[in-house]
């Protein structure tokens, strides 16, 4: 059987962002919430689509869901300023090491 290779030539964003085209990304299944592996091959990137599933009986989302629990008791006794001012304090804090 012959290998079928689908080449595409793309910019980076800014921040070195890549937008993989929709036909790469239908083929091979990714969707807004996949996982990549970037792998370096000297002076190539190899993009892999990472297959996921739970050790436990929970889902991932479940795990993390619970995970944040704490947060989200805290984030009730808020009123929505003072969430938008820690949402801002550390965009900024991120923004401030790039």
């Amino acid at each position: 059987m012959t290998e079928i290779l689908l080449t595409e030539i793309i910019r980076p964003l800014r921040r070195g962002q890549l937008t993989i085209p929709a036909e790469f990304r239908r083929r091979l299944g990714i969707t807004d919430d996949s996982l990549l592996q970037l792998t370096l091959h000297d002076d190539r990137i190899e993009i892999t689509p990472v297959v996921t599933r739970p050790a436990s009986g929970k889902s991932w989302a479940q795990e993390l869901y619970a995970l944040f629990a704490p947060v989200r008791a805290e984030a009730e006794a808020m009123d929505e300023a003072e969430i938008d001012a820690l949402i801002d304090e550390a965009v900024n804090e991120v923004r401030s090491q790039c």
